[in-house]
């Protein structure tokens, strides 16, 4: 990658840190917002997203540092709706997974031909962020629907 590549490459990486950030606060604090019967299974998952999502943002800043960049302290757009039913903190964790894997779709076509590094871990991560959204979209859907998510 010439210089110009891995300024712009750093730069979609401190993004995807910076959401990856803002994911795990925010999946930490739905956590703590859930009520009713069935809240441990939904706690334990929000908490493993949580970590999931430290987990992504390390590795983020760590790519950013092997190009020579600088990390990120800021984190993502944070924005409390105050709305903590089940399905609202649902449907706003599949704007935030949507939002990531634009992010990291945009550094692909950074990476693409240029970085094998780059390219390979961009593509497992929008993996992973596409079973995100189809799981979050599988949880939004009332039993028994087989269409996607409309909403």
């Amino acid at each position: 990658m010439n210089e110009s590549e891995k300024s712009k490459a750093i730069e979609a990486l401190n993004k995807i840190l910076e959401l990856e950030m803002a994911g795990a606060v925010r999946y930490s604090h739905y956590s703590l917002m859930v009520y009713g019967y069935n809240r441990i299974p939904i706690v334990d998952w929000l908490r493993a997203q949580a970590q999931e999502s430290l987990g992504h943002a390390q590795r983020a800043g760590e790519l950013v540092t092997a190009l020579g960049g600088h990390p990120s302290l800021a984190i993502g757009p944070l924005l409390e709706t105050h709305k903590h039913d089940v399905g609202d903190i649902l449907r706003e964790s599949l704007t935030h997974e949507r939002e990531g894997l634009e992010a990291y779709r945009r550094l692909l076509g950074i990476a693409a031909g240029k970085s094998v590094l780059l390219e390979e871990y961009t593509r497992e991560l929008i993996a992973k962020e596409e079973m995100h959204v189809a799981e979050v979209d599988k949880m939004l859907r009332r039993p028994g629907e087989i269409g996607v998510f409309a909403g």
